[in-house]
């Protein structure tokens, strides 16, 4: 699969990297990464275990130096101010980056340590993470007595402490009940809208629609970049039918079968048909068993209909190599 081309330079650009790369020995783990981030986007970074994600990420905090390839972030070079890139950012990562043994204001003082901070202004800080997190009545509770929900909050507002412009996250809602999830969000997008850059993963592609734009990653390589509705409009080479009947598991077998379908899953309680071939998909329905028992119809892909074709795509290709 061609690698997509990067969009030019954002105004305020956050992140910047071309032909970001790193070896472990012979193996590959990230390749040619060209990517531009601006300022205040929420930019949400997708691809199964063992992609590449963690590694392009510890490289873009200034934990790892690249192989090859060049790269800003915050205005610094990645390979020649890795200690300046770490003053700028904050990171979570989905373990929270807690000390369970210490209480919320133990933890929040530790970072704050960490960070520099000088007493007066960490004081107001700290304030500042315990009323974002909710946390008021519990600032002497431990942090291993906490909710998932609740420990989320306190985490980010550890990453938060020393107001980074540039904030990693790294599956921050992984483990955490729907509704602090959407909590989460909904903090996540009044950050952006105050101008800090959020560079997200997710596994969750309910999440990765609230991102302005999306990086899909596999094998290393950037298959695709734009935003969520771009994707589905343009990274598809398949079209996408809903089949509606009772009981849809029933027919999954039989929908597969047809011409021109490469598979069908459930979804919802209907089931995305992927097609290379909508008509004679269509033809066929009715004049098979089929007919009269379900209704299809062309929908806009998901981003799992989005997902899925691309990294099915990128392996076609390199099984015929």
């Amino acid at each position: 699969m061609t690698t997509p081309e990067p969009q030019g330079t954002l105004p305020s650009t956050a992140v910047s990297v071309r032909g970001l790369t790193r070896r472990f020995g012979d193996f590959v783990a990230v390749q040619g990464i060209d990517l531009d981030v601006g300022q205040g986007e929420i930019f949400g970074f997708l691809g199964p275990n063992g992609a590449g994600k963690s590694t392009t990420i510890r490289m873009l905090c200034g934990i790892l130096e690249p192989t090859s390839g060049s790269g800003r972030v915050a205005g610094f070079d990645v390979v020649l101010q890795p200690e300046e890139i770490k003053k700028q950012i904050g990171y979570m990562s989905q373990r929270f980056s807690l000390y369970e043994d210490l209480t919320v204001e133990e933890n929040i003082a530790f970072y704050g340590g960490i960070y520099r901070i000088p007493r007066g202004k960490l004081a107001e800080r700290a304030e500042w993470v315990i009323a974002m997190a909710g946390l008021p009545e519990r600032r002497n509770s431990l942090a291993g007595e906490l909710s998932g929900g609740w420990k989320q909050r306190l985490a980010l507002g550890c990453a938060l402490l020393h107001e980074p412009r540039i904030i990693f996250l790294d599956e921050p809602t992984s483990g955490v009940d729907p509704i602090s999830r959407r909590s989460f969000w909904e903090l996540i997008n009044r950050l952006a809208s105050e101008g800090v850059t959020v560079f997200v993963t997710t596994h969750y592609m309910d999440e990765a629609e609230y991102c302005d734009r999306l990086a899909l990653i596999y094998r290393g390589e950037l298959v695709a970049l734009g935003s969520p509705q771009e994707l589905k409009r343009n990274c598809m080479a398949e079209e996408v039918l809903e089949a509606s009947c009772e009981r849809p598991q029933d027919f999954l077998s039989a929908l597969e079968d047809l011409p021109g379908v490469r598979h069908a899953a459930l979804f919802g309680r209907s089931v995305h048909v992927v097609t290379l071939d909508s008509a004679a998909t269509r033809a066929a329905v009715e004049t098979s068993p089929l007919s009269g028992k379900v209704a299809l119809r062309q929908v806009l892909p998901s981003l799992e209909d989005v997902f899925i074709s691309l990294i099915e795509a990128s392996d076609r290709l390199e099984s015929s190599r």
